[in-house]
This record gives C-alpha cells, sequence and structure tokens, in this order.
C-alpha cells in the first residue's frame, strides 16, 4: 500500500497534465465544494466571477424587496459592513442573519480553492488562507487568477483507509497545539495591538482547524469527520480556556461561537487535504503562523468604524402631551427581566433629569452603571434627544470569578447620542421613536452588529413599552388608609403571590439585608444576584452602620451639669 508519507524518492510521478472535458453540473459542485479537484487558473477565475455575480443577484434581490434600495455593485465589492448596513436597516433583523448564513458557503468556496489554487501553482497551499485577510485577499487572487499551473505540482488525494492508531494521542496534541497558536494569536490582536479584527475572529479559527487536522493526519490517515471533529473542538477548547483563565465570560464566548466553529470545522476538512494531497514540508505551517500575526497588525492599520443607529418604534393610545411627561421622568422599570439580561446584558432601571431645557442633565441607570447625557434638544412634547458624555460597561461577564473584565468592555462598543421623538397620530395617539447612535470596534462588523443591533432594539423595547404602560394606564388612585393596606396584604403583588414574597424576602435578605421593611416587601426572585453583587461590594458599609454609637452621644447630659469647681479633671467629665 502505498504511504502518503514517504521519502520523496518513494513518490510516484505527477500525473501528466492532460486536456480536461467539460464539467457537468456534479463535476462542477465537487469543485466548488470538494478538496480532490485539482484548480487551475481557468477554473479559478471563471468560478470566481460566476460566484460573484450569484451571490450579488441574490444579494440585491432580497435588499430590494424589503428595502426599495438598489445595491449597486460598486457597493457589493466593497468588504466594508459600513456599506451594506444602511441599506439593511429598513429591512427586518432576521434579513442580516439570513445575509449571514448566506455568506457561509462561498467562504468555504474561496478559502479551499484558493487552497488548491496555491498547490496547483507549486506554492505552499498554506498561502491560500490569505483569502480571509482584508485588502490583502484581493491581491493574492489576482496573482492565483495570472499564475500558471506548474507541471510538477501535486495534488493528489490518496485512498488509503482511515487509521485507529495512536488516534487519541495525536488528535490531544493536535488540539493542544492548536490552542497555544489561538493564545498567540489572541495576545498579539487584544493585549499587543487592542484590536478584535478580521484576523482574529476568521483567520484564527481556520488557522486553528487547519492546523489541529493537519497534525492529527500528519502520522496516519484519517477519516474527514474526524478531521472535521477536531478542528471544531480545537476552537470550542480555546474557547473554554478563555472562561477558565478568567479572559472572557461565557455570554461572549456563547456569542462568537456561531461564527467561530463552523470555520474551525472547515479549517478541519482542508487540513485533511493539505496532509493527504501535498508532500510539503511541515515547516511551512510555522511560516504560516507567523504570517498571520503580522497581518493582524497590517489590519489594525487599516480598519476603522463607523457610527451605527437603532431604531425602535411603539405606538401609544395617548396624546404627545402625556407620553412627554413619562418619556421626561418615569418611575423604577418593575416588569421582570427577560433572560438575557438576567445573564449579563446591561438592563435599564430608571431614569431621570436634573434640570429642564437644553442646559439640563439625564442620568439613565442600568445595571452595569450610569450612563451621563447631557441634553442637546428639548422641544416638548416633540423631541427629546441628548449626547453620551458617559457610560458603564455594556455588560458584566458571566463567568464563576468576579471583576471580569475584558478590554472589549471599555473601548469597544460607544454609545455616542440618542433621542426620543414623538409623532401625533390621528385619534390622540402618538407613535413614539427611540434611536441610539453607536459604534462598534469589532470586525468583522456585519457579524457583531447583528448582536449589537440586537441587544441595544432590546434594550429600546423594554424603555418604551414601560412608557406605552405608563402612559395609557389610568391616573393612580389616592393612598388607601390601613384598612386598604391590609387588604392587599393577603392579595398577590407584582405577580408574586404572598409564600413567594414571603420566600424571596428570606433569601434576599440573606444576600442582601434590607434597609427597611419596604425594601424587604418589594423583593423579586430575579432581582436577587443583583442583590448579592451589591451585599458583597457594600458589606463594609453596612458593618459600619451597625456599629454601636460612641460614648460622645451622652456629652450634651455631662455638659448640662454645673461645673465641679475644685474638680481637679478636665471640666464636663
Amino acid at each position: 500500500m502505498f504511504n502518503p508519507y514517504s521519502s520523496p524518492a518513494d513518490l510516484p510521478d505527477p500525473l501528466p497534465k492532460t486536456p480536461q472535458p467539460a464539467l457537468s453540473l456534479w463535476g462542477v459542485l465537487e469543485l466548488w465544494f470538494g478538496v480532490s479537484r485539482r484548480v487551475t487558473p481557468r477554473a479559478y477565475a471563471i468560478s470566481g466571477v460566476s460566484l460573484a455575480l450569484l451571490k450579488y443577484a441574490v444579494e440585491a434581490f432580497a435588499i430590494w424587496v424589503y428595502t426599495s434600495s438598489f445595491f449597486t455593485p460598486l457597493q457589493f465589492i466593497n468588504p466594508s459592513w459600513t456599506i451594506r448596513e444602511p441599506l439593511l436597516r429598513p429591512a427586518p433583523l432576521w434579513l442580516a442573519w439570513a445575509l449571514f448564513l448566506w455568506t457561509l458557503p462561498f467562504l468555504w468556496i474561496a478559502v479551499t480553492m484558493s487552497i488548491r489554487r496555491a498547490a496547483d501553482a507549486a506554492i505552499s497551499p498554506w498561502l491560500g488562507l490569505l483569502v480571509l485577510a482584508p485588502i490583502v485577499n484581493l491581491l493574492f487572487m489576482l496573482m492565483m487568477c495570472l499564475m500558471a499551473s506548474d507541471e510538477g505540482a501535486i495534488w493528489s488525494p490518496t485512498h488509503s483507509p482511515p487509521s485507529n492508531q495512536d488516534r487519541m494521542k495525536c488528535g490531544a496534541l493536535a488540539v493542544g497545539a492548536s490552542v497555544m497558536i489561538g493564545g498567540l494569536m489572541l495576545w498579539v490582536s487584544v493585549y499587543l495591538l487592542s484590536t478584535y479584527g478580521t484576523a482574529l475572529f476568521l483567520g484564527t479559527p481556520m488557522l486553528m482547524g487547519t492546523t489541529a487536522a493537519y497534525l492529527y493526519n500528519r502520522p496516519h490517515p484519517r477519516g474527514y469527520g474526524s478531521s472535521a471533529s477536531v478542528g471544531l473542538l480545537s476552537v470550542a477548547v480555546a474557547g473554554a480556556a478563555l472562561c477558565l483563565f478568567a479572559l472572557e465570560g461565557v455570554f461572549c464566548v456563547a456569542m462568537a461561537l456561531p461564527l467561530l466553529l463552523p470555520i474551525g470545522a472547515m479549517g478541519g476538512v482542508l487540513g485533511k487535504a493539505i496532509a493527504d494531497c501535498t508532500r510539503r514540508p511541515g515547516v511551512e505551517l510555522l511560516g504560516a503562523v507567523l504570517l498571520w500575526p503580522l497581518l493582524a497588525g497590517g489590519e489594525s492599520l487599516l480598519v476603522s468604524s463607523r457610527e451605527y443607529v437603532v431604531l425602535t418604534t411603539v405606538e401609544i393610545d395617548a396624546p404627545p402631551e402625556a407620553v412627554w411627561n413619562n418619556v421626561v421622568d418615569f418611575p423604577d422599570l418593575t416588569e421582570p427581566r427577560p433572560w438575557y439580561f438576567r445573564w449579563g446584558i446591561a438592563c435599564p432601571e430608571r431614569a431621570r433629569i436634573e434640570g429642564r431645557g437644553p442646559h439640563g442633565t439625564r442620568y439613565c441607570e442600568f445595571t452595569t452603571g450610569v450612563f451621563v447625557e447631557p441634553i442637546t434638544d428639548w422641544s416638548p412634547p416633540r423631541r427629546l434627544a441628548f449626547d453620551v458624555a458617559q457610560q458603564p460597561a455594556p455588560m458584566f461577564e458571566l463567568s464563576p470569578y468576579r471583576n471580569i473584565h475584558p478590554p472589549h468592555l471599555d473601548h469597544s462598543l460607544r454609545s455616542t447620542r440618542g433621542e426620543f421623538l414623538l409623532i401625533p397620530l390621528p385619534g390622540g395617539r402618538t407613535r413614539l421613536e427611540g434611536r441610539t447612535w453607536y459604534k462598534f470596534d469589532m470586525f468583522p462588523q456585519w457579524f457583531w452588529t447583528l448582536w449589537s443591533d440586537m441587544m441595544i432594539h432590546n434594550i429600546h423595547q423594554r424603555v418604551l413599552l414601560h412608557i406605552k404602560r405608563l402612559s395609557e394606564s389610568p391616573p393612580a388612585p389616592p393612598a388607601a388608609g390601613a384598612g386598604g393596606q391590609a387588604g392587599q396584604f393577603g392579595a398577590k403583588k407584582n405577580g408574586q403571590s404572598p409564600a413567594d414574597r414571603i420566600g424571596c424576602t428570606v433569601v434576599a435578605c440573606l444576600c442582601h439585608p434590607p434597609r427597611d421593611a419596604y425594601d424587604a416587601g418589594n423583593v423579586r426572585l430575579e432581582d436577587l444576584p443583583n442583590r448579592r453583587r451589591a451585599f458583597d461590594s457594600r458589606r463594609g458599609a453596612r458593618d459600619d452602620e451597625a456599629k454601636p454609637r460612641p460614648a460622645a452621644v451622652h456629652r450634651p447630659i455631662a455638659r448640662q451639669e454645673p461645673p465641679h469647681r475644685h474638680s481637679a479633671g478636665p471640666r464636663g467629665v
């Protein structure tokens, strides 16, 4: 049986280059989605142009149907998400996610054909990963279209049966090596260059998966399924390591996995193909690993973020004058928090305004801190606009450790301004629009802005629906007497039965002793984690309050007594 890893002297002669007949439909699909066929310059160029036209036609049609906007070819060629985002703004949120899923097969075709084209040109197949690098990929694809095929190049898959010899050992070593590569890229991108770029979120999982599967298949040939699993496992283990070593929280890692896991599995298949179909020296892998941090550094100098806007609207059965009063000042949001707010996303709690008019300041309190928002437009009852002068972290990390604070919480997502717009409708109704402008310095932005837009939209929904309930509810009746209070004691309050309220109060008192009876009686189950964190930070203050007063409180009584004329000690003692 032929050993694909034997010495060069034992290798068979390369297959002669003969003119190939036209491919059938199955042959075209195998060329695009498979890894066994060689890719000539002609096939690479024709496939690239035809697939680009197909992708553009589908995306332009979808954007035109849902937004009535024309997606120009120049906008399509531009890789920046800042070009597409304004076009998709009027579209439903699911359309952006659908376009993301639509992009994944084209990403696979671009990478696998670039690797095979590089091998066909007798250069390192690892250079095919350059197709993932912004700006550089355009030059690389042009070069691949122009370079001729090399007669001595080898891309011939072996048909050896998969081997289970040293399977667990090789898999563990391969995953460990790929995790080290991921750690290196994380340190270079985040802690050295202070950037969360495409090289980190696209190139790194692809390189990790490819490396893991290549090392896994290097001693003995394995199956494609197990190779893809090793590539996926390397990314999953790297994510678990980030949480284990307190570098990231569980929620942030979970948001990145829909992008990272498929790319890691793709890399696993490509690593298997490189190990089986080429006889290149393994030192080329080291060159690819060292080249990728340089690309990350170049990306950090070229990319720039722009300002995005999120719009949310509700219609209220109340005139603008009534709605305006609740926009300016509204009480605590008592509605139950959805799971994503309880898991770490900043949740709005209350808002207040100090001063009136354009010289006032709005303070919006979230579970992570306070937004300080100087008012820029005060036009009752039509528009309230403000800038964001200071903001807390957009979330707190869900982690078994305390004080987890990755760098992206400080500078990646920055709100710049916001507004409430009240539009009168027929019948004494009002359309309330809430807008937030923000900047997001995480790439690829076509993926991360899907999460940020959803998060900000949910924050808007919570605030606007709260204003809607306040504006549509009748005025509160006057406070009941003692008998009325007694009658309410046994009824449900805030959706909780008396037994539930007593149980929540007992548990909350163990985590956060209430300062008065009113605080103890209004404890809700979803508030317990926040009360526990507040208890840890304010324990010292409560201990000081619990200490007995010093003896100096008795001094006024002593000073009221007549002085002792012949006392040898100090007066008043």
